[in-house]
């Protein structure tokens, strides 16, 4: 058969197949081709970069297949790009279900699964632009790389940001783009684009799952756990490139593999920097430490984590004139980006069967010194924990009554703990056993005390929940449900009041709710005993009278009751057996909270963040922000609560502005003032505060090594350390609290105590219960106030020295803050 009849006798299929590619290659486009503009050129907004995943999904179905995740806080859409052959394309679940199988020794997997993360920072944007090209050539020039490595990729974490960003510099830019950093583009306004719509950093979330991305995106990384997972950052505009190996502090969990991967990596990726001529470091500032990163929390899952980090950020625009002169421009940070995000696939490439191999390793059982974590106390707390459990697939079962020995959380030392039947047991021999020693160890292990975040979070302090880590490796099991059930509530419409425990968020959104249906309600400032059962300071108490004029109190009640799963004690009478009757002065009606919360600048981002959140999304109760710039016109008497968030308002609050203050307040305001914020209110005498004064070190002046400067500076810091603290339960800012608490210090900020109200504050001993503190700075912090009231006027000033809502995740400071709002008078 010669080749006319051949080609004659197959010409149906082979056009077909022929014109097929040739449809495809016509229909598939660049960035370039489908945006109108050269990589690099401009800046793309959200939308159109989901368009062009899209169109890549339709132009080449065989090798890509799009995922919509979820969707931010501002209604934009989270997708996730999942890139390889065509042949493992359509195998894609049989190899993520193969993989999984890696958990329990028993997978024969050879496909490397390499995720990686762009714009969780929404101003760190040119990684996002990078994506597109990644992706684009990885299923032309480079798809050899793809026929034993899916790539999942994520154009975009933190879309709300990101836009903000891109809108604010079209808003704001030059045309043609102007170099000069002078320039008002490269100046971005106080609520800036890193943040999320709350302003949460969304690189700091990924163990704690506050935000919406967050707990959308952990819950796709769970189902796949890549073998590596690389997160593109940008920094400052003069920094060279940064990549893999971290720096130290590296968490002792973190295997020698991970550790020798990132070598191979950086080596790569030096490879072609070198070539370039590029600029670049490693080993430096960034560690692999702190549970929450992009880098870390993979690490403890057992991918190889990584972050990448390149000069320019929100400063940098299209272009701008550095230090040395030289013009860094939007084009060389994506060609910087799109290098090491082809690296990475290129190198788990070529060790696709040692990433399996030693993935499979991790999984295997590990024998940490802790084998089981045996946690009780407040039932709202660890439905609570038990909630973020799930999130990250990791088990738990409950207790029989027990004694359990081992580490006491709340002492320090050994000890022991009696269970009753439904406390919670958290073992470490289970699939995500790395996971929960780092989430719960005690301590964490330090080999270097430079660290770039907070050194202890430790679950149990965060929650506020007795714990005992046992090295016992079984713990009884008992009924699940015992001690936790609550019988649907059914009102007594003949019963005097009702009356409610005061010990959890749950009751305090409880409380709410309520408020916000027009129910009326009561608290009380003493213990007492009625119906038979003791109730403690806070207690809430919803009496009939009250509410006589609502014809649907009944209705509401039992609604929000049943919705928050509340136990209401209805009582025929409100004479107490015990305590103050329910017509006493100590018992006081909850008022109507007017809260506003000082934003912009120089308040900080961060904290204004977390208040809001918690205001919207966990309190559920509404919040006025009052911008700075027209703060001085802004009518005070509207409300009776203002709270100044963290800052440096050294230049911001002046004369004028202390003297309203005062006023204000002394009329029957409340002001809380958070963390540096006291800073700007220490000097004014009538507000009872004062920082404490470091004693002087006598000893003889020895001159620090310029290159020791930094080492040791640290001791006189306090980087993200767990305080054991006293509490006074009396005090309306403490009710719900038992006699210690467990404080987040971020700094080493001391105040005195006050002459009275020092609700929380640290004895004696300037030591943290874990978490590295600074000798300087332990001996500084103790005998001083952490959170306390200073009343003036018909008002009262309220200082939280530690940030209780820190990053939204130390779950037992909630409800102090709800105190401040609701029950201090």
């Amino acid at each position: 058969m010669n080749t006319h009849q051949l080609f004659s006798r197959f010409t149906p299929i082979c056009l077909f197949v022929l014109f097929s590619a040739l449809g495809i290659a016509q229909e598939l486009k660049s960035p370039a081709e489908f945006l109108g503009y050269e990589p690099g050129t401009r800046f793309t907004r959200h939308y159109r970069v989901v368009e062009y995943y899209r169109h890549l999904a339709k132009a080449a179905p065989d090798m890509i297949k799009l995922q919509t995740y979820g969707e931010t806080n501002e209604r934009r859409e989270l997708i996730l790009c999942f890139i390889s052959s065509s042949a493992n394309i359509n195998n894609l679940e049989s190899i993520r279900t193969g993989h999984l199988k890696s958990l329990e020794g028993k997978t024969d997997n050879d496909t490397a699964i390499v995720w990686l993360s762009y714009n969780v920072h929404g101003n760190e944007s040119v990684s996002t632009e990078a994506s597109m090209q990644t992706a684009y050539d990885l299923i032309t020039k480079k798809r050899e790389l793809l026929d034993n490595t899916v790539v999942i990729l994520d154009p975009c974490v933190n879309p709300d940001g990101r836009d903000r960003y891109v809108n604010w510099y079209y808003q704001n830019v030059n045309y043609p783009h102007n170099v000069n950093p002078d320039s008002r583009e490269h100046h971005e306004p106080w609520l800036n684009g890193r943040p999320n719509h709350y302003m949460f950093d969304l690189n700091r979330d990924w163990a704690w799952l506050t935000q919406k991305e967050s707990r959308q995106r952990v819950a796709v990384f769970n189902q796949w756990l890549p073998h590596v997972h690389a997160d593109f950052h940008e920094q400052g505009v003069d920094a060279p490139y940064y990549f893999a190996p971290g720096a130290e502090p590296l968490h002792e969990v973190i295997t020698d593999w991970q550790k020798d991967f990132q070598v191979m990596i950086g080596k790569n990726h030096a490879t072609y920097f070198d070539t370039e001529g590029w600029l670049y470091f490693t080993k430096e500032v960034f560690d692999l430490l702190y549970p929450s990163y992009g880098d870390t929390y993979p690490m403890y899952n057992g991918s190889i984590g990584m972050t990448y980090e390149q000069g320019g950020s929100g400063r940098a625009g299209l272009g701008i004139i550095t230090s040395n002169k030289d013009t860094l421009t939007l084009r060389d940070r994506l060609a910087h980006h799109y290098t090491t995000g082809i690296s990475t696939v290129e190198i788990s490439s070529e060790n696709a069967g040692k990433l399996n191999e030693e993935f499979e390793k991790f999984y295997a059982r590990r024998n940490y010194k802790y084998r089981n974590y045996v946690l009780n106390g407040n039932r709202d707390h660890i439905h609570s924990l038990t909630r973020l459990l799930d999130r990250h697939n990791i088990w738990y079962h409950y207790t029989a009554q027990t004694t359990v020995k081992g580490f006491d959380y709340a002492t320090g030392k050994q000890g022991s703990l009696k269970t009753k039947e439904g406390d919670l047991v958290v073992p470490s021999d289970q699939p995500k056993s790395t996971l929960v020693k780092v989430l719960f160890e005690p301590r964490t292990k330090l080999n270097d005390s430079l660290t770039y975040d907070i050194t202890a979070w430790a679950l149990p302090y965060a929650y506020g929940l007795d714990a005992i880590a046992t090295e016992s490796s079984t713990v009884s099991h008992g009924n699940k449900t015992a001690g936790t059930e609550t019988p649907s509530f059914s009102p007594d419409p003949v019963a005097y009041a009702y009356v409610s425990n005061w010990n959890s968020m749950e009751d305090a959104r409880f409380l709410t709710a309520l408020l916000k249906t027009g129910i009326r309600i009561r608290y009380s400032e003493e213990p007492f005993t009625v119906a038979g059962k003791d109730f403690k300071r806070g207690s809430l108490i919803i009496a009939r009278t009250d509410n006589a004029r609502d014809k649907d109190f009944f209705r509401k009640l039992t609604s929000v009751a049943n919705k928050y799963d509340r136990e209401l004690t209805a009582t025929s009478t409100g004479f107490v057996t015990k305590g103050k009757d329910f017509g006493s002065s100590h018992v006081r009606p909850v008022p109507e909270v007017k809260a506003a919360l000082l934003s912009g600048p120089p308040a900080s981002t961060l904290n204004v963040g977390e208040i809001w959140h918690f205001f919207e999304q966990q309190l559920g109760y509404p919040l006025t922000l009052v911008d700075t710039d027209y703060f001085d016109r802004t009518n005070l008497s509207t409300y009776n609560v203002l709270i100044l968030p963290e800052g440096n308002y050294a230049e911001y609050i002046d004369e004028a502005k202390i003297k309203r203050l005062k006023e204000w307040v002394k009329n029957g305001g409340k002001l809380i003032a958070i963390g540096h914020a006291l800073h700007a209110i220490k000097e004014e005498k009538d507000f009872g505060l004062k920082e404490k004064e470091a004693k002087e070190d006598d000893s003889v002046f020895i001159p620090v090594p310029y290159h020791s400067w930094e080492r040791n500076h640290v001791k006189n810091n306090i980087t993200g350390a767990i305080y054991k603290v006293k509490t006074d339960p009396t005090h309306p800012l403490a009710f719900g609290y038992p006699d210690t608490y467990f404080s987040l210090k971020q700094n080493s900020s001391a105040f005195d105590l006050l002459e009275s109200g020092n609700a929380f504050y640290l004895k004696e001993n300037g030591a943290p219960l874990s978490g590295f503190a600074g000798s300087e700075a332990q001996k500084n912090i103790a005998n001083t106030l952490v959170f306390g009231v200073h009343p003036y006027g018909k008002g009262n000033m309220i200082y939280l020295v530690d940030n209780p809502l820190f990053r939204g995740f130390w779950e037992n400071g909630k409800l102090l803050f709800v105190n401040a709002l609701f029950m201090v008078q």
